[in-house]
Parts: structure tokens; sequence; C-alpha cells
């Protein structure tokens, strides 16, 4: 497709509102508004608003997406048809729609564990995962990983693969990963954790998930397994 990557004034065609100092986000939302988002754009966000699930398929670069899926992210879920300031999390805009990250990685799993050099993957997945598909409202459902394939004999890389089409079969009736509710955060308060909320969990060994974890320790696999 030879999707460009990055965000510019480009995206937007004809005038846009105030050239000398150019807002991505606000131009963008006047643009999707009015239909003069580039057609390269308007098409990416046709197919997803189409779309019940959406998998996001990559090798896992840096520890994140690579620059042009990211790059589809920045430009393609534009505020106003992917979020606003009332429409995100669990109230957002895709709260009806699933959404999954399935990558390749370079490391070893043990390498990505509590212990492991790289450290945690489900710290490593918390940006991705709760701050761009939570966030637009996606149903989010634990991730498919494909650990080090370039590392593996070819029978266990045939594994790996059997075992994802077997899992694709069932995706849509797959229980989402657990996030907390927007309404357990106080808007007029900076949105903090609801006192009630706090209090309810504080006895509790864990703290809610990887990024709200109160000075807990981290609930095991959150980002990795759902109903945890």
């Amino acid at each position: 497709m030879k999707f460009k990557a990055t965000a510019t004034s480009e995206d937007i065609t004809g005038e846009v509102k105030n050239a000398d100092h150019f807002c991505y986000g606000e131009e963008t939302k006047l643009a999707w508004e009015a239909g003069k988002l580039t057609a390269d754009i308007t098409e990416e966000q046709r197919k997803l608003t189409e779309a019940d699930l959406v998998i996001f398929q990559f090798p896992m670069y840096w520890f994140t997406v690579p620059a042009i899926m990211k790059g589809w992210m920045d430009r393609v879920l534009t505020l106003g048809f992917a979020f606003t300031h009332e429409k995100r999390y669990s109230q957002g805009i895709f709260k009806d729609k699933k959404a999954m990250l399935s990558f390749t990685t370079g490391s070893q799993e043990s390498m990505f564990s509590a212990n492991g050099i790289n450290g945690d993957m489900n710290v490593t997945l918390w940006p991705l995962q709760n701050g761009i598909l939570y966030y637009c409202g996606f149903q989010v459902l634990a991730p498919q990983i494909f650990w080090a394939p370039s590392h593996v004999p070819s029978e266990a890389r045939g594994t790996m693969l059997e075992s994802w089409r077997t899992r694709m079969q069932g995706l849509l009736g797959e229980n989402p990963l657990a996030f907390t509710p927007l309404d357990c955060f106080d808007g007029e308060k900076g949105y903090q954790l609801k006192p009630e909320v706090h209090e309810k969990h504080a006895a509790k060994e864990f703290g809610l998930t990887v990024g709200i974890h109160l000075g807990k320790a981290l609930p095991p696999n959150n980002q990795m397994k759902a109903g945890v």
C-alpha cells in the first residue's frame, strides 16, 4: 500500500483553520467532519467502521509497533472519528468492536518475564493495549504472541501457526482483557480513582491493572490473559 506513516498537514485537503499555529488533532477533527481528510485515511476509516474485529499483525520493533503501523494509528484514529473527550475508554466510540495485537518477537519468552532482561511483557503492552486500543473503546482481546520464531526450528513455527489458526475460529466469542472503566474515575478531580473504588481494593494483594496498580504488585498476566 505504501501507506504514508507521518502525520502532517498534507493529510487535509484544502485550507486548514489555522496554518500559522497548526494543531494536527484539532485540524483533522474539523477535516473529518467536513469530509476533507485525504483518501488514504478515509479508506482506512471506512474499513474500520465496517469491522467487528481488528487484528494488528506486526513484528515487534523496539518494544512497540513498527513506524508505519504507528503512523496508521496516528493518522486513522483521528479525534472525532475514533475518540472524543467524552467518548473514550469504556465509553469509547469503538466499544462494540474487538481488537487485538498479534506479533512476533526477536527475544525469547523468558526474556520478557518479570525476571527477564527485557522486563515484563505485560508492562510493554500497556501503552498499546490501554493507551490506544482501549482508549478508543475497543474490547481488547488477549494478544497472540509468536516468541522468537526466527530462533526456533521450522516445526515449531508450524505449531505456532496451527495454534493461531485454531484460535482464530473462536476469536469473536472470546472475553476481553480487564481494564478499569471510565466511571471509576472522578472527572472533576483530575480523573483520579474514586475513593470508594480505591477503598474497595485497599485490602487486595494486587493492583487493578498494570497501569493502575495502586502501588501494589501488578496483577499477573493482566495484559496477556482474559479474566485476570
